[in-house]
């Protein structure tokens, strides 16, 4: 294993910039776990920040011609692919170490180099979050001008079960290639394949002998059983019985409770790049990591939301906030960006043919102290959220009409505006439930008798 020392000019930046006391520590293990203390490294993650302050050593190196540093490059570029950090999610010193080699190189590069279409677009994008984000909390004077707007070629994300599924693919594909070509080894081979390999002439030529013996003997047999010209007896083919079918499962009884709605934390938002009335958000909304139609950002699991609120709400007003969302919406995609969730805002009731979209709009607001993922719900209104909403079903749309506001500016689910739930004559039921969390309650600011979407 290479050294796990800390060279002296990385030393030397950790005591001027980084926080805690990593530049005590030499080793560095160690000095990670003193930047991160809330961070536990497996042991395969502990040799991979080894290597990776090794590489870093290497890649501004002025004694390597420009092929290898290209290639190096090209390899951490790969490897930032698919990650937010080398390890994947968790921070640690190789990060920095490898923010203080680059950091100077990428300030001199062109944006072609930076963003061009053979760029090295996950390189500038790393040390963009290392230098900006409270992760690492560098106290930095001079940072890398890194605009993200100068794009020149975008490059498409990085699908992962794609990714693995290739790399099955050129596995399987090599394996076949070789036993076409007769190369094949015994570890692309299996079972009796690879046993055949390992024979001897003498032996396989004994094996055909063996099994031509058998052959002969097997038909001799076969015909000395009957007389010569009786008819064989054909096997009597079984009845294929049906299978089981598996019963339907029981259909949930309609109800706001089918909605899965949660606390949702916008960390970033900006303008769709092909749609005016359109921003996209990264917004926490408390999945576990790998669930579907989920990325990474800034080391959380985050669902990326299209909404039509450009023009209705500042943009500066999206950043950094709590809101509520609708999770188990079927994603669409809008204007080539897929949208994983909605965002709930409330707006004035309009008559049948006015423009529903005009404004006033407000977002909802979950109580100051939630947590992205928090389960929001109506009060009295029990049950689990479904998985995915079946659009055929069309629950959203039952649903959303009973959304609105009182004039105590809470959220709440009005069932006399939903016919389906509210019944008829004099058993018509008639009751506003509010929508909360488990420390509070769900408002807007100002809008009262306002319909919630």
């Amino acid at each position: 294993m290479a050294s796990s020392t800390l060279d002296e000019s990385l030393n030397t930046f950790l005591k001027t910039h980084a926080p805690n006391n990593a530049s005590s520590e030499t080793d560095a293990v160690k000095a990670s776990q003193a930047l991160f203390p809330s961070t536990i490294y497996t042991d395969a993650e502990k040799a991979d920040i080894v290597r990776w302050l090794a590489s870093a050593s290497h890649l501004a190196s002025s004694s390597e011609d420009a092929a290898k540093s290209s290639e190096r490059l090209s390899s951490l570029n790969t490897h930032l692919s698919s990650r937010t950090t080398v390890l994947g999610a968790k921070p640690s010193v190789a990060d920095i170490a490898l923010y203080q080699k680059l950091a100077p190189v990428i300030s001199k590069w062109s944006p072609e180099e930076r963003t061009g279409e053979q760029g090295y677009h996950h390189i500038v994008r790393h040390v963009d979050f290392v230098q900006n984000s409270p992760v690492f909390s560098l106290k930095l004077d001079d940072k890398v001008n890194i605009d993200l707007d100068a794009i020149v070629f975008k490059i498409k994300p990085v699908d992962a079960k794609a990714e693995k599924e290739r790399k099955k693919k050129e596995k399987e594909s090599a394996a076949a290639s070789a036993a076409a070509s007769g190369t094949a080894t015994p570890t692309t081979l299996t079972g009796d394949q690879a046993g055949e390999g390992k024979k001897s002439k003498k032996e396989k030529a004994k094996d055909k002998v063996q099994a031509a013996g058998d052959a002969v003997a097997s038909t001799v047999a076969g015909k000395a059983g009957l007389p010569e010209g009786a008819p064989t007896k054909k096997k009597e083919k079984k009845e294929k019985q049906p299978k089981p079918q598996k019963a339907a499962p029981a259909e949930k009884p309609l109800s706001p409770a089918l909605i899965d709605l949660r606390v949702g934390h916008i960390l970033k938002a900006e303008r769709h790049p092909n749609a005016d009335s359109l921003y996209v958000s990264t917004i926490a909304v408390g999945d576990a990591p790998g669930t579907d139609n989920t990325s990474e950002y800034e080391g959380q699991v985050v669902r990326t939301v299209c909404s039509g609120l450009n023009g209705l709400i500042p943009l500066e007003e999206m950043q950094n906030r709590k809101i509520v969302t609708v999770c188990n919406l079927k994603p669409v995609t809008m204007r080539g960006i897929k949208s994983c969730a909605m965002v709930l805002a409330a707006s004035p009731r309009v008559a049948e043919g006015e423009d529903s979209h005009g404004g006033p709009v407000e977002l909802v607001n979950p109580p100051v102290d939630s947590k992205a993922g928090d389960r929001v719900f109506f009060e009295g209104w029990e049950g689990d959220p479904e998985p995915v909403l079946n659009p055929k079903k069309k629950v959203w749309e039952m649903i959303q009409p009973g959304f609105t506001t009182t004039d105590s500016l809470e959220v709440g689910f009005d069932v006399e505006g939903v016919p389906q739930l509210s019944g008829e004559g004099a058993d018509k039921k008639s009751s506003v439930a509010k929508l909360k969390t488990a420390t509070g309650l769900c408002t807007v600011s100002t809008l009262k008798g306002a319909t919630v979407r």
